[in-house]
């Protein structure tokens, strides 16, 4: 099965709620009814009814089934403001503040408010948004996992390789977010990661902390770095299967790693791959795309409280179908 029918079928086994705020865009109309008739999720859709419905209308679609909340005169929106000028009271939010927030066209602050209080188990934007103020919303509102400072993003590695990784899929972090994270950032990276490679791949990580150097083969304040975080990252996760320093060889391939890094329990087998910065992570993960023809599902963000994706304002219906299922999964764990 592909991973993302493999990914819906999760969904499908224990329904979550999904809150799809850009109601304003007709891709989020389409693909809410087919999250519906797909059985991925419950939907709520923020907007105007009358109009929503209308425009569904014109797409040839029907939303029934779809739960339609316009934000501006939704009956917790009090309740919702007391509850952001209180995780924002160190900012000085007054309540007006709070509520032109949430009451905003873009309902980006109302859909993350929905996930913090728990009306809805994740919240999928970003069709119309820059990630920008995706992110911003979500980490304003939704915070970060106990323990966590460092908002991530992993793409799952579709190959046509199955000898690498789990049948050929792996963990890929960080690709999207942070240019240039500290030792602390990097281990908050990879103990993310590991998480979510459980959710996603059904399969216990293995963790390389990805350099141009192996076990030392060469110094430099970026191995040290890569070195400082493998400890960090060994202190929040004691029992996760993590190594580094290790280049690629070495952590994909059994031979190299048996050389390179012998009695290492990741080296040749990991599933997991953290790379040092962005520069490496997205370069790295868009030459496997093009080059061996692999699919990268994602970005998924992690490291937040409660699940939020971002979109590529240029994302088709099927691509907020499966975000949305994907955001579903990470409901549940």
């Amino acid at each position: 099965m592909h991973l993302v029918d493999q990914i819906k079928a999760n969904a499908r086994a224990d329904l979550q709620t999904v809150v799809l705020p850009e109601g304003y865009d007709d891709r989020m109309i389409e693909a809410s009814a087919q999250i519906v008739a797909d059985k991925l999720a419950h939907v709520i859709l923020l907007g105007n009814p009358a109009t929503l419905n209308s425009k569904a209308a014109e797409l040839g679609v029907s939303l029934v089934g779809v739960t339609i909340i316009e934000p501006k005169s939704a009956r917790n929106l009090s309740a919702y403001a007391d509850e952001l000028v209180e995780l924002r009271k160190k900012k000085g939010l007054s309540h007006d503040d709070a509520l032109a927030l949430l009451g905003a066209e873009d309902n980006l602050y109302f859909a993350t408010m929905m996930v913090h209080k728990g009306d809805a188990g994740g919240a999928v934007a970003g069709a119309s948004n820059t990630t920008g103020d995706v992110l911003r919303a979500a980490f304003q509102v939704v915070g970060t996992a106990p323990g966590m400072n460092t908002v991530s993003s992993v793409f799952l590695m579709v190959t046509k390789t199955p000898e690498f990784g789990e049948n050929g899929t792996l963990c890929f972090a960080d690709c999207a977010v942070n240019p240039n994270p500290d030792a602390q950032a990097l281990a908050e990276i990879a103990v993310s990661t590991a998480a979510s490679c459980k959710s996603f791949l059904g399969v216990e990580a293995k963790v390389a902390m990805l350099s141009f150097s192996t076990k030392g083969s060469a110094a430099h304040i970026d191995c040290d770095k890569v070195l400082e975080a493998l400890e960090i990252a060994k202190k929040i996760a004691p029992d996760l299967d993590i190594d580094g320093e290790l280049q690629a060889d070495a952590a994909l391939i059994p031979k190299v790693g048996d050389k390179k890094a012998p009695g290492s329990r990741v080296a040749g087998q990991a599933n997991t791959l953290i790379f040092p910065d962005l520069d490496s992570g997205n370069i790295g993960y868009k030459l496997v795309e093009r080059l061996a023809g692999a699919e990268a599902v994602g970005p998924i963000i992690q490291g937040l409280a409660k699940p939020v994706n971002d979109l590529s304002r240029g994302c088709s219906v099927a691509d907020i179908v499966s975000v949305s299922a994907i955001t579903a999964v990470q409901a549940q764990g």
